[in-house]
């Protein structure tokens, strides 16, 4: 596309690339994982390189891999990838006032390479949608360098992972991979106490067959993200227990009911 080509000689472009060039490792640790584990879990390699490049969501691609190999109900594969990528209609819809003027294509392009930790970046560095800021150059840098980080790994593990021996433990690797990309992600308490509820949730419901608990996971965490931001009676509990200040609310609850 001719905009991306125009796009990566920006200063912001640059500095998209090296903020996102920090975290890369452990992204194409997490993708080389992946890819191995793709094929290892019985796909062919040719299916396991078209939905490396399609779909380009890690979790999801673990999520659902397990399920098309158990031949799983075609809605429970879907329903499964929704669950776990419905964050990036959250990532959409914060993005919209940035790159709204976009044509259409490009805003579909701008969608498909998107990644978790370019949301975060791109939000640290950018609190409001300015035309002149480089903000679509620097969307650019970081998403194509995430997107080489992942791909390239990947593929070289699609296409290796005979060779590759179970013994090396990638499983326990990709979870290492995993936690540090969530650890980077957790930026105040709110977010922390969503993620521990999802973990909770997600033992909890372990025995659930065809991996449902992740979906019970994500949906526990949507709730209760939803709980402290939107507001409410529980909400406003949630925040007070993560300022700190819940004690002083429930003596102060209970003062008000002895002057009522």
């Amino acid at each position: 596309m001719h905009f991306l080509r125009a796009a990566w000689r920006h200063p912001q472009y640059q500095a998209g690339v090296k903020d996102i060039a920090g975290v890369s490792l452990g992204v194409a640790a997490w993708g080389l994982v992946t890819g191995v584990a793709m094929v290892k879990s019985g796909l062919s390699v040719p299916l396991a390189l078209l939905m490396n490049l399609v779909v380009y969501a890690g979790s999801a691609q673990l999520a659902t891999v397990p399920l098309i190999v158990m031949n799983a109900p075609m809605w429970v594969v879907w329903a499964t990838a929704l669950c776990v990528n419905l964050r990036f209609v959250i990532f959409s819809a914060q993005w919209r006032p940035y790159f709204k003027q976009r044509p259409r294509g490009e805003r579909a392009f701008l969608g498909y390479i998107s990644g978790d930790l370019t949301y975060v970046l791109f939000m640290k560095r950018f609190a409001e949608p300015r035309e002149d800021e480089g903000q679509i150059e620097y969307f650019l840098g970081a998403s194509s360098l995430n997107w080489m980080a992942w791909q390239v790994p990947s593929i070289i593990g699609i296409v290796l992972a005979d060779v590759v021996p179970t013994q090396w433990g990638l499983g326990f690797a990709g979870v290492l991979a995993l936690l540090g990309l969530t650890y980077s992600l957790v930026s105040d308490r709110a977010t922390l106490f969503a993620a521990v509820i999802a973990g909770c949730a997600a033992v909890a419901a372990f025995a659930l067959p065809f991996r449902l608990h992740i979906v019970v996971a994500i949906a526990a965490a949507v709730c209760v993200g939803l709980m402290i931001d939107g507001g409410g009676d529980a909400g406003r509990r949630i925040r007070s227990l993560l300022a700190g200040t819940g004690p002083r609310l429930k003596r102060d609850g209970v003062a008000k009911e002895m002057l009522a």
